[in-house]
């Protein structure tokens, strides 16, 4: 029909109750005239924390079975799941030393990053999802990086393994690895792409959660998005131009992995 716009694609956000997937689905709930937000949680807890609304579903995204109800009519899928280590109790910083991590049992990298981000990859490409924007981590490169060490958990390994599935998929896809994840402020700062883990090497290797949500927003909005994965840090406030153009920063990018 003459005048009519396209329907706003439904964009399902996985790990809603985390810190940065919080921050992606209230964007996409503040544009609510582009985009039909959804978020999958994994308690009820974590539901209510995003508001407890019917477009939250709770699901074990290590069982692929769980996955299917939130799924359906989704047109796009962000990917913001992450195991998460826990520090051992009783490390006291007075008597120097570094803390212990653990991992919960079930809750290892392995089960979550790996096997839990196959399961959603699986499901979107069943139910027909068209793009598919996942967010990794800097670091993934180098198998010593530290963060493998947390737990033993090797996450970035795992991480890592996850991407290449997706890469691998088929499916339309963007790969975001950004650096140390700041809880501050957003759209103050220039952001820098890169690839390979070269930014490591400098020093510009964090960026805001909040930076991070905006490009994984931006990049359902433009095809120079899509089959690239990237490095992403910001500049400290002050220091360079707030990130305007994403056509631009995206179309910076040349890696597809």
């Amino acid at each position: 029909m003459a005048g009519s716009s396209a329907p706003r694609p439904t964009v399902l956000v996985t790990g809603a109750g985390g810190r940065t997937g919080n921050i992606v689905y209230n964007k996409l709930q503040e544009r609510s005239e582009q985009f039909v937000a959804r978020g999958l949680v994994r308690t009820e807890e974590s539901k209510q924390k995003v508001g407890g609304g019917v477009d939250v579903y709770i699901a074990d995204i290590r069982d692929p079975t769980h996955l299917v109800p939130a799924f359906q009519g989704v047109d796009v899928l962000i990917i913001l799941t992450s195991a998460v280590p826990k520090m051992k109790p009783g490390f006291d910083p007075s008597k120097g030393g570094r803390p212990e991590f653990y991992y919960e049992d079930g809750m290892y990298p392995e089960q979550v990053d790996w096997i839990g981000q196959k399961n959603q990859i699986d499901a979107a490409k069943a139910s027909g999802v068209k793009h598919i924007v996942l967010v990794g981590s800097m670091g993934g490169t180098n198998p010593n990086h530290p963060l493998n060490n947390l737990g033993n958990g090797n996450i970035l390994v795992w991480k890592r393994k996850s991407e290449q599935y997706l890469a691998d998929s088929g499916v339309p896809y963007t790969i975001i690895r950004p650096g140390g994840l700041q809880d501050k402020d957003g759209g103050l700062r220039e952001l820098i792409v890169g690839k390979d883990d070269e930014l490591l090497q400098t020093d510009t290797k964090s960026i805001p959660r909040a930076d991070v949500a905006e490009v994984c927003v931006q990049a359902l909005q433009y095809e120079e998005a899509k089959f690239k994965a990237f490095d992403l840090a910001a500049k400290p406030e002050g220091t360079g131009t707030p990130a305007k153009d994403f056509k631009s920063l995206f179309s910076q990018v040349t890696a597809r992995f």
